[in-house]
Formats: structure tokens, C-alpha cells, sequence
């Protein structure tokens, strides 16, 4: 999997919707945390108690500079030594659709966290759609800034995908808050439509109700 912390720019998306959802002193767990802005803005801001699971070491050294605790590990791989419902909330931002195991990642983090925060580029969203459709070449722009062979999104999906995932695997979706990228980079809700409409598409999900239900 391709460390976030080569995402640029467009890893930033969505951090103040999630800043907001978390509530304070919360025991959160980043998945993909690249280098730890977010981690960080959410102890500051929330008081957190935060930590962190990162594949590069730039991204681990980056966290460990501001002060957080970050383990260098592979989320593909790595998760199972967390016991469940350890976190009140767990963290997979931007990052879902490069993971190479997306069902195991998705079914630890159900495990693992009485909240799950799971954010992703929405590929239905309409420029995607008009580029495919009209120059006959993969999408590149600002939401996908690959070309093809070097794009780490190897697990395309949609909002509508995700939405019936979690429905066929029982997944209690507490919360939907997709949105679109305005000026500045504020997160600008996009609740109508937001399959074709919204840029990033994100989901609260009820971890802790899940795993009580086994």
C-alpha cells in the first residue's frame, strides 16, 4: 500500500468534519495517519487520546516530531493484535480504496472501534463520470492526481458501493456527511444526490453495536 504520507494536498480533505465529529478526550486510533496533522489538530483541538499506524517511516518520523505516538505498521496486516472495542473511535481517511485487504481492514476496524470514521474519494462523483465518458481516458484532476500507473487507488468505489457494502455485512451506519472541497479547503456538505454530486464521501459507523451483536 502507498503511504498516505505521499498523498499531498488532497489527504487534508474532510479533517474539520471529522474534527468535529469526534468528541473530546476520545481514545482515537488513525489508521494511515501519514504525517499526524490530523492526530495532531484532534489533540489540540479535542484533547484526544491519540494514536497512530503509519507505513512509511517519513510519516512515523513526522508524527513522532509533533509529539504523537505513531507504530509503523501495515493496516493490510497489522490490526490484530487490538483488542475489541479499544477505541472510541477509529480512523480510515482517504485511505480506504489504496488498502489491498479492504474487507479484513474494514472488519478489524468494526472490531476494534466502538466508532468507525471511514472517508473516501467518491468515484460516482459527475466530473468523474463526464471525464471517463467524454475523453475515453482514465479521470485525472484534482481528486485522482495519478495517472494510471502510478495511482495508488487500486479499490475504486462509490458512495451508493460503500452504502450496500455495509448493508450486506450488517454494518450500523450511524451517520452520512459527504461532501465537497470549497475555497480554502472547507468541507462543504453535499447531502442531496451526494452519489453523483459529492466529491468525498463519508460514513459513521456503530462499531460498537456490531460486534455486541456476535
Amino acid at each position: 500500500m502507498k503511504s498516505t504520507a505521499d498523498h499531498g494536498g488532497e489527504i487534508r480533505a474532510g479533517y474539520d468534519i471529522i474534527i468535529e465529529e469526534v468528541p473530546a478526550y476520545s481514545r482515537v486510533l488513525d489508521l494511515g495517519c501519514g504525517d499526524g496533522v490530523l492526530l495532531h489538530a484532534l489533540q489540540r483541538i479535542k484533547k484526544i487520546d491519540g494514536y497512530g499506524v503509519e507505513l512509511s517511516a517519513e510519516g512515523v518520523s513526522m508524527c513522532l516530531e509533533k509529539g504523537l505516538y505513531c507504530y509503523q505498521g501495515d493496516i493490510d496486516d497489522g490490526l490484530a493484535d487490538y483488542k475489541s472495542n479499544s477505541f472510541d473511535y477509529v480512523i480510515l481517511n482517504q485511505t480506504l480504496q489504496s488498502t489491498k485487504k479492504p474487507e479484513y481492514v474494514l472488519a478489524e476496524i468494526m472490531r476494534i472501534g466502538k466508532n468507525a470514521i471511514i472517508s473516501f474519494p467518491n468515484f460516482g462523483y459527475y466530473h468523474i463520470r463526464l471525464q471517463l465518458l467524454c475523453k475515453g481516458t482514465m479521470p485525472r484532476n484534482r481528486l485522482l492526481p495519478y495517472d494510471w500507473y502510478e495511482s495508488p487507488n487500486i479499490h475504486l468505489l462509490t458512495i451508493r458501493d460503500f452504502l450496500s457494502y455495509c448493508r450486506a455485512r450488517h454494518y450500523p451506519v450511524k451517520k452520512q456527511r459527504h461532501f465537497n472541497i470549497g475555497n480554502g479547503g472547507v468541507s462543504l456538505s453535499s447531502a442531496v444526490a451526494a452519489n453523483l454530486f459529492a466529491q468525498y464521501g463519508m460514513f459513521v459507523l456503530d462499531g460498537e453495536k456490531f460486534t455486541g451483536a456476535f
